[in-house]
């Protein structure tokens, strides 16, 4: 039996461990890799089953490596933030991993060792950089995630791959430029690097300008990260070009986990009382996040490459979750979080449903979708179902998120936050809605219908099932997203 206390490091350990036994096995029996890595995401996502249980009956979980006790030491913590990001990654890392066999195969035949190589290291600092109280820690996790997704991307079969990557490369070196000497500035001034203790002691320091400067440079990497408006260049070629399944990967998970360190670094370290009152910082971030959703639909809409457009598409949807982190209230923040679920989901397929699409016919441009939802009933289903869902129709699960973003707006005095929402759902409309009047209403000439691989066809459902989940059964996990809201402020 797994001893539920060493679950936090084991997250980390298994794949990593996972990622190294690859390239060895793949040399000797490739056929064994994708089975060796559907199985280490499995066992990850019943681990974080057994961690969300322990949350839900006993409270958060406190990891000491080499049994040193913070701030000397590393410290692991499973709180009720970190939980939710933990059975998010595992559960979509695991359906992706189902998805990617046959996709993988044909797009990357060459370069399976490496891909699966690759997933793994990422789903490793994925999970290191949510579980981790260390600032530093969380710093390595992050350049780990990071040159693990330029290398994924590189590695697609289009030459514009690299220089989708190359892009990235750079903006992703200069946000993390920006976090380490973040980073540097809490510890010259605080001598820690426990995010706990550190947020325990600039609490006599909010007017240092030290604090200040440290928080400006966070805000910048994260929103790099995060491809939050107008710092999101790196990220359409990123998303066009890649593999398919790595688009689903970075787009469904990569956004989530920055979007969580953001809320852990501004409300653990920083604390809402500095971010919110202290400093401008929470009014600044709102207004930026809602330009972003009103840019990234326009953009959006603009588009003819399918996964160009749902490139675009993150970009607004990014600035939901952010803006529910500027309004720094319960329901904003319950908002944000529950729209970092749903995203999660909801984008996920739209990028597994388009690669299918690919996968079959190579088609990207939308107005070839004429008649797909005869042509590929099962991934047009999927489809539709996620892209109502970004539109925020009930009982599909973002009409909620925005239900508490928009509450959130109101609560705040915010008023004009709740018409972008609004505005940007008919946005979300446009160019959704012209692609199923296209696959649904257009005349199909093919002669039979011709789905993905049922693999491929199943773990799209799956997310897609998702999507309506949070909808309909929002009332089982609504009180918890709740209760980590108030934690937070």
């Amino acid at each position: 039996m797994i001893n539920i206390e060493n679950i936090p490091i084991l997250l980390v350990i298994l794949p990593l461990m996972t990622a190294f036994i690859i390239p060895p096995i793949g040399l000797l029996k490739k056929r064994y890799i994708y089975h060796i890595t559907l199985i280490s995401t499995f066992a990850l996502f019943i681990m974080s089953i057994l961690l969300l249980n322990q949350i839900l009956v006993n409270g958060e979980i406190h990891y000491y490596l080499g049994n040193w006790e913070p701030p000397f030491g590393i410290e692991y913590v499973i709180d009720n933030l970190s939980v939710i990001l933990i059975t998010l990654i595992t559960f979509v890392g695991f359906v992706i991993v189902i998805y990617s066999k046959q996709s993988i195969e044909k797009e990357l035949c060459k370069n399976t060792v490496l891909f699966y190589t690759l997933f793994m290291l990422l789903i490793t600092s994925l999970l290191g950089m949510v579980v981790t109280g260390d600032l530093f820690n969380f710093y390595v996790f992050l350049e780990i995630s990071s040159l693990t997704a330029y290398t994924l991307i590189a590695i697609g079969p289009d030459r514009e791959a690299l220089m989708g990557s190359f892009n990235y490369l750079i903006m992703g070196t200069i946000a993390a430029c920006s976090i380490l000497i973040g980073i540097g500035f809490l510890y010259a001034l605080t001598g820690s690097l426990n995010m706990a203790d550190v947020s325990l002691i600039i609490k006599k320091s909010y007017d240092s300008k030290v604090i200040h400067a440290a928080a400006i440079l966070f805000a910048i990497g994260f929103s790099i990260k995060i491809a939050l408006f107008p710092l999101h260049i790196w990220l359409p070629d990123a998303y066009t070009h890649a593999p398919s399944t790595v688009s689903a990967l970075i787009a469904s998970l990569m956004s989530k986990v920055g979007a969580y360190a953001m809320i852990r670094i501004f409300f653990g370290v920083f604390t809402i009382d500095f971010f919110t009152y202290k400093t401008p910082m929470a009014e600044i971030i709102s207004w930026i996040a809602a330009i972003a959703i009103i840019a990234g639909s326009i953009n959006a809409i603009a588009q003819k490459d399918i996964k160009r457009m749902l490139a675009y598409s993150s970009v607004s949807q990014i600035g939901y979750i952010v803006l529910g982190i500027g309004l720094s209230n319960q329901l904003g923040i319950t908002g944000s979080l529950l729209h970092i679920l749903n995203h999660a989901f909801m984008k996920g397929c739209l990028f597994l449903a388009v690669g299918a699409i690919i996968y079959k016919t190579g088609m990207r441009n939308i107005y070839q979708f004429t008649g797909m939802g005869k042509r590929m009933p099962y991934t047009m289903l999927a489809f539709s179902i996620a892209a109502l869902s970004m539109v925020g129709v009930p009982p599909f699960g973002a009409f909620f998120s925005k239900w508490f973003l928009a509450l959130g707006a109101i609560e705040s005095g915010k008023w004009i936050f709740a018409i972008i929402i609004l505005l940007s759902s008919l946005l979300n409309a446009a160019y959704f809605f012209a692609i199923l009047e296209r696959a649904y209403f257009g005349k199909f000439f093919a002669t039979e219908k011709e789905e993905a691989p049922l693999s491929m066809v199943v773990s799209t459902l799956i997310l897609a099932t998702g999507c309506i989940f949070f909808g309909i059964f929002i009332f089982l996990f609504e009180p918890f997203l709740q209760s980590t809201a108030v934690s937070l402020v």
